[in-house]
């Protein structure tokens, strides 16, 4: 097959080319053999076929056209308005068929009624007459009994018989009958009759219900017929009126042929515990009926034509009601069409896309709320790649403050050195080095410049070129050491407090009057063991000596806020085995979900416990224990720690 009708057929699926076979197979059968049975078969096949296809499609195509939302609404709208009107229509003009044509069989047969009432009547009448009056009486009666029935027989029974008119063969009923009347089966024809019977006297009234008959009892409300139900009986099997009126034309579109029906039962004369039901059918027109109803058809007519008026302007209101949906309608769908163009963009990557907005209503606000998130939006993409440059930057400066720590402690012959320091963001305001000053000689720093980021993080590498330049550079001592030299003589050595001194007035020059750090500095003698120290406002580090702790005090103020500061400088000897550990604040303020600081008392209890393993797992111990205090691995500040273990 070609490839165009291999597509068709892929989209008509399987259930689609069964109905197209079956539709060619069906019009070829029905030109060669129409009416056979194959024809009828493979008819019924594609009947059944194409209403599953149909249903098919109407389920593949309903989600595709209700997915616009305008399509949806409307759709909705037309079940919520138009589908109940129409229902309602349909019910009213049902009822109004149902009402008219029941309307016009009860002016039939209440006309029936009425006459076969008048033949009961009269029948009393005449039984209870005395006998020499009752000539008069019939003189009196019979033209009216002609009036109702032309063909009306009369049968008076008491001392002797009477029949009207003369000759009538008409004869009592069977002894079955008492006081009766209605309508009954006689000699297989249809009648209307009266039986009555009072002391010795017996009254017979019995008519015939004939085409013509059936045509009088409401002259001008259609045509007129009685249908029987019975195949098996006798009586002829229709009876209508002889000279079927010819229905008028209509009065208006809405004057339309209406059929009314009611079952009449009959008795039969032989055996009356028998029935034997008749349709009474009336086929009229609503405007025959009103005619009837109202007596005057000009006044049938203006009530028709104002129920027509009525009718017209509630479907004038309904089409306005339902043009005024459907444009709110629009106005729903264009602001949900504007929103969603506006997100397609938005996803596209172009957030300087705005919608139009109209009004002041929700829909409206909803537009502006779009236009500021896409402002909004817009704005932060630019902070993000601000924010992205910004990281690039710190990045390079976390690498580049990396560097600025101390690779490796020097090897001393006496001491263990090793630092650590974690920072709370990217680069840290956090400071510690080493620096070996000659062959016995070491100096050691640990740092904690205030704030946080990069201004911490630049103002801390400012420190350090500022103390290393000064340990290069060979700043001349005003207190000597002499202690440990094997030949008595002095050593010269640097000066912690001139130094810190110095590095104080530096940082005070060349940065913001905030700007300050706390500062340890220390120069450690090899040969001696000593330890000289300034300590400018920094957390006293601890010195652990046979399990005791011991805090080595503040000598002067922090570095960088006063320019005038007085810094001393204080002297420890570390003998074998002390363990020296300096920290910054990240170590011992970190508090826990009830707010309680983690403190230098529990570090303290720490060191006790492990402070005779390797340096390196008591700073993993010490950096462990804090993240388990505070409950969470985010730092909030940055953690610093050096250990200097005696050996």
């Amino acid at each position: 097959m070609s490839p165009p009708l291999n597509k068709l057929l892929a989209r008509l699926g399987r259930l689609g080319t069964a109905f197209l076979l079956l539709l060619v197979l069906y019009v070829a059968l029905s030109f060669f053999a129409p009416g056979h049975g194959l024809t009828l078969l493979v008819a019924l096949a594609m009947y059944v076929t194409g209403f599953l296809f149909g249903l098919q499609l109407m389920r593949r195509n309903v989600k595709r056209i209700i997915w616009r939302l305008r399509n949806r609404l409307i759709v909705a709208y037309l079940f919520i308005a138009f589908v109940p009107i129409v229902l309602i229509a349909i019910l009213v003009a049902i009822g109004g068929y149902i009402l008219v044509g029941q309307v016009a069989v009860y002016l039939v047969t209440s006309a029936l009624d009425r006459r076969t009432s008048a033949l009961n009547d009269v029948a009393h009448l005449l039984a209870a007459t005395p006998a020499d009056k009752r000539q008069n009486t019939m003189h009196d009666v019979v033209p009216y009994l002609q009036s109702l029935f032309p063909n009306v027989e009369l049968l008076i029974r008491d001392d002797g018989t009477y029949h009207h008119p003369e000759g009538s063969s008409l004869t009592s009923p069977p002894v079955q009958w008492k006081n009766d009347s209605g309508l009954i089966i006689k000699d297989a024809h249809l009648h209307s009759w009266a039986h009555v019977t009072h002391e010795a006297t017996e009254v017979t009234i019995i008519a015939p219900i004939t085409g013509d008959l059936l045509a009088e009892l409401a002259p001008g409300i259609g045509e007129v017929s009685l249908v029987s139900f019975d195949p098996s009986s006798a009586a002829p099997r229709s009876q209508r009126t002889r000279k079927t009126p010819r229905l008028p034309g209509p009065a208006s579109s809405f004057d339309i042929n209406v059929n009314g029906t009611m079952p009449l039962y009959f008795r039969y004369w032989e055996a009356p515990e028998r029935q034997n039901p008749w349709l009474l059918l009336v086929r009229t027109r609503p405007s025959l009926v009103l005619g009837m109803v109202f007596t005057q058809v000009n006044w049938a007519q203006g009530v028709l034509a104002i129920f027509l008026l009525v009718a017209g302007l509630l479907l004038l209101v309904w089409v306005v009601s339902f043009i005024m949906g459907v444009s709110l309608t629009r106005t729903i769908t264009r602001a949900v069409h504007n929103l969603y163009e506006g997100t397609q963009r938005v996803k596209g990557g172009d957030f300087s896309h705005r919608i139009a907005v109209e009004g002041n209503d929700q829909l409206a606000e909803l537009g502006r709320s779009f236009n500021g998130m896409t402002e909004n939006l817009e704005r932060l993409i630019v902070v993000e790649k601000e924010q992205e440059r910004l990281k690039s930057e710190i990045e390079i400066a976390r690498e580049v403050q990396s560097q600025l720590f101390p690779r490796a402690a020097p090897a001393m012959k006496t001491l263990e050195l090793t630092g650590v320091c974690h920072p709370a963001r990217m680069v840290s305001g956090d400071y510690y080095d080493f620096m070996r000053l000659g062959e016995a000689n070491l100096a050691l720093a640990v740092g904690d410049v205030a704030g946080k980021g990069i201004s911490a993080a630049l103002l801390m590498a400012t420190i350090q070129s500022a103390m290393r330049a000064q340990l290069t550079a060979g700043m001349p001592v005003h207190a000597v050491a002499a202690s440990g030299s094997a030949d008595g003589k002095a050593n010269a050595a640097f000066s912690a407090a001139d130094l810190v001194s110095q590095l104080n007035k530096q940082v005070y020059a060349n940065t913001s009057p905030e700007k300050y750090a706390t500062f340890y500095f220390g120069l450690y003698d090899d040969d001696s063991r000593m330890l000289t120290y300034t300590n400018a406002g920094h957390l006293p580090p601890i010195l652990m000596r046979d399990g005791q702790a011991e805090r080595l005090e503040v000598t002067g103020t922090v570095v960088g806020a006063f320019p005038f500061a007085v810094y001393e400088e204080k002297k420890v000897e570390l003998r074998r085995g002390d363990l020296l550990v300096a920290f910054t604040d990240g170590i011992v303020e970190p508090e826990n979900e009830y707010g309680e600081a983690y403190g230098e008392d529990r570090l303290i209890d720490l060191l006790a416990r492990y402070g005779h393993r390797e340096s390196k797992e008591i700073i993993a111990r010490v950096m462990e224990t804090v993240e388990q205090w505070t409950g969470t691995s985010e730092l909030f500040d940055d953690m610093t720690i050096v250990v200097a273990r005696s050996v």
